[in-house]
């Protein structure tokens, strides 16, 4: 009867859903107390099994995390696949400004030679899922919006074991919903492959709500060879004419600042030049919302501390015409956030200022990759050729799934696949050119 319940009241959500209705759907499935896996009898097909596990995991708040910073350091350099989103000093930091945010990490500990290690580390928050119009509690991942990575990040000689022991921590606290929303979740790698692993011997099955291909920078070429082989040769004239009339009207510098006091001021100016442009007019400038800059502020602070942040900028008499935030991760960098003042838009300052922060990082020979952060494969950061493929997916921890979280996933996929189809015929109609008479 339970299962029976469960179902009636996912089915009912999808055809609110489906109707286009406004009315709000009170979904008991996944509060706190969450739910029981259906009987084996209902999906007698799929057997779960448990890997034999020695690793322990804790679900850790701001307080214990604080405790962690070597032990994340040096996870950082044996892990699969680095991931600054889920620095544990992010998480200090969201849990800061958003005290009812409930942001945590699950960290995951083996013995290894007699000593204790941290062998993986994976944030999360609870709240409604992003980007949906199901009113229920879910896992988010990453747990704050300007979190671009959903990858956990685990020890890459115990890969299974670790996710399928942050599974079974999920779904056996009673605290915790037990679906996880994995907000762009790194599928190129071993420990997107590790994952589908072990929820194939759990019985359950992930639904991926969207894949997508994203810009990332991964090259032996120095910056100029890099450049010249990713841009046209008209792109890189029209950018140099762009770069010579600019410093025509005075002294034009390139800049990169990583001391925690030159970022902190850096990060001012970036606030600032975002706030002065479209998002500022339209509301979604960080300084439009202040627990927004508060997390940005404290993020890149902490981070800089860590020797983990930098910004580039490019600036005309000590004035700044384009910013990019990086942040790092062992071999990996990542192009966070960016700006520029509209007053100069006609001399394209970020593809210039992107031209000057590639050729930096192909010449830092810490750096393997960068990850462009980007939501598509739009924009000036498509001058990199290189691709990184991500996607959107929800999975359910419990062994052996539920009908619950079929019905329930697969009402979020379409309502994301009929939001997406809407947008893209307003923006076709918008774009219509005027039929000549």
């Amino acid at each position: 009867m339970r299962a029976l319940t469960v179902f009636q009241d996912a089915v009912t959500t999808y055809e609110a859903i489906s109707r286009k209705t406004k009315i709000m759907i009170n979904i008991h499935a996944y509060k706190s107390d969450g739910i029981s896996s259906l009987a084996p009898d209902v999906f007698d097909d799929v057997i779960p099994q448990r890997l034999t596990q020695n690793v322990a995991v804790e679900v850790a708040d701001a307080a214990r995390l604080a405790e962690v910073r070597d032990a994340w350091t040096d996870l950082v350099g044996r892990s699969a696949a680095p991931n600054v989103f889920m620095d544990p000093a992010l998480v200090r930091v969201a849990a800061d400004v958003d005290p009812a945010g409930q942001h945590r990490a699950l960290l995951a500990w083996k013995s290894i030679g007699g000593q204790r290690q941290l062998v993986g580390i994976w944030s999360i928050g609870v709240g409604r899922a992003r980007r949906s119009a199901l009113p229920m509690r879910i896992l988010t991942v990453p747990p704050y919006v300007h979190g671009y990575l959903a990858t956990p990040v685990v020890d890459r000689s115990y890969l299974d074991e670790t996710i399928d022991a942050m599974l079974d921590c999920i779904a056996d606290d009673t605290r915790l919903p037990k679906i996880v929303a994995l907000d762009t979740m790194g599928t190129d790698g071993p420990a997107y492959e590790a994952l589908l692993r072990v929820l194939a011997r759990r019985g359950s099955t992930p639904c991926i709500v969207e894949q997508y291909l994203r810009p990332k920078l991964a090259s032996e070429l120095d910056g100029k060879a890099y450049l010249e082989t990713t841009l046209s040769s008209s792109t890189r004239k029209k950018l140099r004419q762009h770069r010579r009339r600019l410093s025509e009207k005075g002294t034009l510098t390139s800049v990169a600042v990583s001391e925690p006091g030159a970022v902190r001021r850096a990060l001012e100016e970036f606030l600032a030049i975002e706030a002065s442009g479209w998002k500022g007019r339209e509301g979604t400038a960080l300084l439009s919302n202040k627990a927004e800059a508060d997390f940005m502020r404290g993020a890149v602070g902490a981070l800089a501390d860590a020797g983990c942040a930098s910004i580039h900028s490019l600036y005309l008499d000590g004035r700044p015409v384009s910013m990019q935030i990086v942040a790092r991760s062992g071999v990996a960098a990542f192009t966070w956030k960016t700006a520029y003042d509209e007053a100069f838009q006609e001399f394209s300052p970020g593809t210039l200022l992107f031209e000057d922060y590639t050729a930096a990082f192909l010449a830092d020979k810490s750096i393997a990759f960068v990850d462009s952060c980007s939501f598509d494969d739009s924009g000036y950061m498509a001058g990199w050729s290189e691709r990184q493929a991500v996607a959107d997916l929800w999975i359910d921890a419990r062994r052996g799934g539920s009908l619950s979280f079929s019905v329930l996933s697969g009402a979020h996929k379409s309502y994301r696949h009929l939001r997406a189809a809407a947008k893209s015929a307003y923006l076709a109609w918008r774009n219509r050119k005027p039929q000549k008479r």
